[in-house]
């Protein structure tokens, strides 16, 4: 196996997925971890992850000792190679110019990491300090125009530090750097696979549900629709599914849902709750009040079916947890999902809170879903965040707005569809605006809203490229949106990509 230490990284997990991907089994944990339990496991390497904190601040984490002392290749990651140099006697300083997004990287040296990797590549870069000094036992094997030392190895022992990202998608050859540090150095065995975590998962929740019932949260997107279907070949009958109408849902929503997870032998409560969601939300502009309230509504709408002995499950991904909360390592918190507001972890207190997803990257849940024998057409479906369109309505959200949002986005989508290009996208949706602007609607004067399509590339949800609409079909959509939708009277294209903006708005 293949240890990660986690410092904090918002891309811990990715690193986890792109290793799982190689069929190579590993674990995250803090570095806080003994040695002893460490040797225990026997690892074939170790990855130190990146993190959000300066290795020169008070307080900041540092390298276990035992690290260096186990005599198993070591690989660290951005702040994880800071550790590493920081340790041997390098310096490590703020960076004049701080790099994020893409970079230009440069092959200096012979080293088996870098084994078949194209003498100039585009990798992505995600930090503030950087290396000025290597220690004496290492040597420089890759740089950038802003990074003297991009990448660097030790003269005589398995041990390489890297200043950018691999595990991130928009790392040209990112793969190969972790193959070669995975299987040429460390020679770990390729001997995991994705079914084994389907059916370790399936004896794992017998056993936690024990003949406990579990109220399982159901919004019709992949991730809990995958959910619903793993947790039935679990448990059975002892399994509740419920759909709140929470009024933040996409048009017609409702019956597609039902009837698309009636097709699965998922039978659904459908409980209406959208008078107490939009009044609960009347005049709150704030994001991050808008997910808490969201949250507690969902459950205070759940509160009366589940008993006292009862579980609630809900189709978690890791993005979503590690953009809410820090987990094993000190990340920070990017914003409050729904499912992560107080309500919610009271109950994981409790231990009542089944989530099988919550190590799953959303390309993973896909291949779950495969497992599973579940339609591709279902599969494909572009992510939903859980607070719904509550999150696209900038502002106050109130009935109003959100008719217009969906009426929006109904046509964006199924543009997407009918020309093609819906598969070829992560996720696309319309942002309705908190501003409106002037136009000319024939020999009259208009004031409405505008509108944002945001539409973006992606394998894991946890970095994102705008997708190159062809412009065609861009104006195809904002005739349509304009002419169609009383209300809207501008459209405007989303071209940010993640980091640093996120893929939602709020």
């Amino acid at each position: 196996m293949i240890i990660i230490l986690d410092f904090g990284s918002q891309y811990t997990q990715l690193i986890a997925r792109k290793v799982r991907s190689l069929h190579v089994f590993t674990e995250i944990f803090p570095p806080t971890i003994s040695q002893a339990k460490v040797a225990s496991l026997r690892p074939s390497g170790i990855i130190l992850s990146g993190g959000p904190a300066s290795v020169y601040e008070k307080g900041a984490p540092q390298l276990p000792d035992w690290v260096l002392q186990m005599g198993v290749p070591v690989l660290g990651i951005c702040y994880g190679m800071q550790l590493l140099s920081r340790s041997g006697g390098g310096t490590v300083a703020r960076s004049d110019e701080r790099e994020y997004g893409l970079a230009e990287l440069h092959i200096r040296g012979k080293s088996p990491l870098v084994e078949g990797v194209s003498a100039k590549s585009h990798v992505w870069m995600s930090h503030g300090d950087k290396v000025e000094k290597l220690p004496a036992d290492y040597r420089m094997i890759a740089d950038s125009a802003n990074c003297p030392f991009a990448a660097m190895a030790h003269r005589n022992k398995p041990i390489f530090g890297i200043q950018f990202h691999p595990e991130v998608y928009h790392s040209q050859e990112g793969m190969t750097w972790l193959r070669n540090f995975i299987f040429t150095i460390c020679r770990a065995p390729a001997d995991w696979h994705m079914k084994d975590f389907v059916s370790h998962t399936i004896d794992a929740l017998r056993q936690e549900v024990g003949d406990r019932r579990v109220v399982c949260a159901v919004s019709g997107g992949v991730d809990s629709s995958v959910m619903a279907v793993l947790l039935a070949h679990a448990i059975g009958d002892q399994l509740r599914p419920v759909f709140v109408d929470n009024g933040l849902l996409r048009l017609n929503e409702v019956a597609q849902v039902k009837g698309m997870l009636e097709r699965l032998g998922v039978k659904l409560k459908i409980v209406k709750a959208e008078k107490e969601v939009l009044h609960a939300l009347r005049g709150v502009t704030d994001p991050e009040e808008k997910r808490r309230i969201i949250g507690r509504k969902f459950i205070e709408v759940f509160n009366p079916m589940i008993g006292k002995e009862d579980l609630l499950a809900q189709g978690t991904l890791y993005p979503d947890v590690i953009e809410s909360v820090s987990t094993r390592g000190p990340s920070v918190t990017i914003k409050t999902h729904h499912n992560r507001v107080k309500e919610v972890l009271a109950l994981m207190e409790l231990g009542r809170v089944v989530e099988p997803l919550a190590e799953l990257f959303k390309d993973e849940v896909r291949e779950v879903g495969t497992l599973l024998e579940i339609p591709a057409d279902i599969l494909g479906r572009h992510p939903f965040p859980g607070p719904g369109l509550a999150v696209r309505c900038l502002g106050e959200v109130t009935k109003a707005r959100l008719d217009l949002l969906r009426q929006a986005d109904a046509i964006l989508i199924e543009e997407l569809k009918s020309t093609g290009e819906y598969d070829k996208i992560w996720q696309a949706f319309v942002v309705l605006l908190p501003v409106k602007s002037v136009g000319v609607m024939g020999d009259n004067r208009s004031y409405d809203s505008g509108a944002a399509v945001r539409c973006v590339t992606s394998s894991d949800g946890m970095t994102a490229n705008w997708y190159p609409m062809p412009p065609e079909i861009l104006g195809r959509i904002s005739n349509r949106i304009i002419n169609e939708v009383r209300g809207i009277n501008r459209v405007c294209y989303d071209v940010s990509s993640k980091p640093p903006a996120t893929i939602e708005w709020e």
